[in-house]
C-alpha cells in the first residue's frame, strides 16, 4: 500500500504509467483505502488530544476540535452506505467486552460533537435576579459546561482504531492481489484504451 503516490503492489518502484481500472476489484479497494485513512486520521487526532490533555489547562479549542474530528472520522468507517467495517469487526479483535459496549456509543457522540443544533460544549438556562425584597432586578445567563473528553477515553478510542488499521490493512493486501490479477488477465491493447490518471510529481499530505 502506498500513501500519497502510486505504485504496483509487487513492485517498489515508480511506475511510469497509471490507468483508471473501474472493477468490483478496485471499487473494494478504493473503499477500503478511504476506511484505512480515516482510521489512521483518528489515531493522529488521538496522538494529538493525549498531548493536548497532558498539560495543566488544555486547550478547550483545540481539544474538541481534534475529538469532533476524531469522532467524525472514526464513525464513518461504519457507513452502512460502504459497509467496509461492522460491530463484527470490532468484537473480532478480542477486546475486552466493555471496549466493545463502548465503541457502540460513538456515534451518539459523534451526533452530539457535531450537533447541527445543540451546542455541545454548554448548556444554558435563563433566570431571574431578586432583589431582597422580591422585585426583579435583571435577567441571569446561567451557564453549566458539559464534562469533556478525558485522556482515558481517548486512548480507547486509540486502541481501537489500532487494531482496526491493522484489520483494514490486511484487507487492503488481499485485494490488491484482485485487481493485479484482474488487470493480468487483459490485454496490453485492452490496458491502453482505460484512462490515464495524472501523478503528482510529489506525494501529498
Amino acid at each position: 500500500m502506498t500513501d500519497g503516490g502510486a505504485q504496483e503492489a509487487a513492485n517498489p518502484t515508480a511506475p511510469s504509467t497509471v490507468r483508471r481500472l473501474d472493477t468490483p476489484e478496485s471499487g473494494e479497494l478504493a473503499q477500503l483505502s478511504a476506511v484505512f485513512e480515516d482510521l489512521q486520521y483518528v489515531l493522529r487526532c488521538c496522538e494529538h488530544l493525549v498531548a493536548a490533555l497532558a498539560v495543566p489547562r488544555p486547550d478547550a479549542v483545540l481539544v474538541e476540535a481534534l475529538w469532533t474530528g476524531a469522532l467524525v472520522g472514526y464513525v464513518r468507517c461504519f457507513s452502512g452506505r460502504t459497509k467496509i467495517l461492522t460491530d463484527a469487526d470490532v468484537e473480532s479483535l478480542e477486546l475486552d467486552d466493555e471496549v466493545v459496549k463502548f465503541h457502540k456509543t460513538f456515534p451518539t457522540l459523534r451526533d452530539h460533537y457535531a450537533s447541527r443544533h445543540v451546542n455541545p460544549r454548554e448548556s444554558f438556562t435563563i433566570g431571574i435576579a431578586q432583589a431582597n425584597d422580591g422585585h426583579p432586578t435583571g435577567v441571569a445567563v446561567v451557564s453549566a459546561p458539559r464534562p469533556p473528553v478525558d485522556d482515558t477515553t481517548v486512548r480507547l478510542l486509540g486502541r481501537i482504531a489500532y487494531g482496526l488499521s491493522g484489520l483494514v490493512d490486511g484487507r487492503m493486501q488481499e485485494a490488491q492481489a484482485r485487481v493485479l490479477e484482474t488487470a493480468r488477465q487483459m490485454t496490453a491493447a485492452q490496458l491502453a484504451e482505460l484512462p490515464l490518471v495524472h501523478l503528482s510529481e510529489s506525494p501529498v499530505g
